[in-house]
């Protein structure tokens, strides 16, 4: 359950996890959840929590927020817990809106595929 939308005061509680996100327009707002929280349900608190300044960004729904971190979209069941983030610091991730999400292991299969593939060339 999230624990609160504002920064803390004072010092980080190891039990809270410190979110920046940032839209793709660049506005960021901080966050503080629990380790329990899922990708989901950040969606969810941002979007009934939405910031006053993010106003022009607001979405019609929470299941199309999706959370970047490290360059991967995370899927939905994923807690920050499992991200085993840096405890006492600000984490950043992206939040875009999409509505689908490529499959967890789409990229690798791709590339996968591409290293079977010949790339010799004919010289004449």
């Amino acid at each position: 359950m999230p624990v609160s939308s504002e920064p803390s005061e004072g010092h980080l509680m190891p039990e809270e996890v410190h979110l920046r996100l940032i839209l793709v327009s660049g506005k960021t707002q901080d966050f503080t959840f629990s380790p329990n929280d899922s990708a989901t349900d950040i969606a969810k608190h941002v979007f009934d929590h939405w910031p006053a300044g993010w106003e022009e960004e607001r979405v019609s729904s929470p299941s199309i927020l999706r959370l970047i971190f490290q360059g991967r979209f995370l899927h939905g069941n994923v807690t920050l817990g499992a991200l085993k983030l840096p405890p006492g610091r600000t984490t950043v991730m992206h939040l875009v809106a999409r509505e689908t999400l490529p499959e967890p292991n789409s990229h690798g299969q791709r590339n996968r595929e591409k290293t079977t593939e010949s790339n010799c060339c004919l010289l004449l």
